[in-house]
């Protein structure tokens, strides 16, 4: 298989490149960074999620698997970062969470009773990074996840 030897590069795309100044990654940016992620040698790359979302859990809470966050772009522009990606000989991934759905999803408004509810344990995320002085730099954040019930 492709992927057994495959060197695959994550893109966060909030972060990743943003092509119109508004301080956000987006889709465009991604596009205009291909012939970069070219030259590092990748042969695919994979997304982080792209998906409308309220951010609760760094958009991993998706609220509609079919379509694009305003802020990252269309559908049409992720359809030109594939299209621009295969012509680069890049696989693209996506990130497909379908056990994380948001409160604004679809699926919860209409079943909610599917969802149960447990008493949190907290969801701590450290993101460390030194710099020359060696200060230390530590986000956390804390969050109740839903269990999906399937019928």
């Amino acid at each position: 298989m492709w992927w057994q030897d495959a060197v695959v590069y994550q893109i966060y795309p909030r972060s990743f490149q943003d092509s119109d100044g508004d301080g956000i990654g987006d889709l465009r940016g991604i596009t205009s960074r291909l012939d970069y992620l070219s030259y590092l040698g990748v042969d695919a790359f994979w997304l982080s999620p792209i998906y409308p979302s309220p951010l609760a859990d760094f958009g991993y809470d998706v609220a509609d698997y079919t379509a694009v966050d305003p802020q990252l772009g269309t559908l049409d522009d992720f359809d030109e970062v594939v299209r621009e990606a295969h012509a680069r000989g890049l696989k693209v991934l996506l990130d497909l969470i379908p056990c994380h759905t948001s409160i604004e999803h679809a699926w919860f408004r209409e079943h909610p009773d599917r969802y149960i509810w447990s008493p949190g344990l907290p969801l701590a995320l450290e993101f460390a990074a030194h710099d020359e002085t060696h200060s230390l730099a530590i986000l956390r954040a804390s969050a109740v996840r839903p269990a999906l019930e399937v019928p």
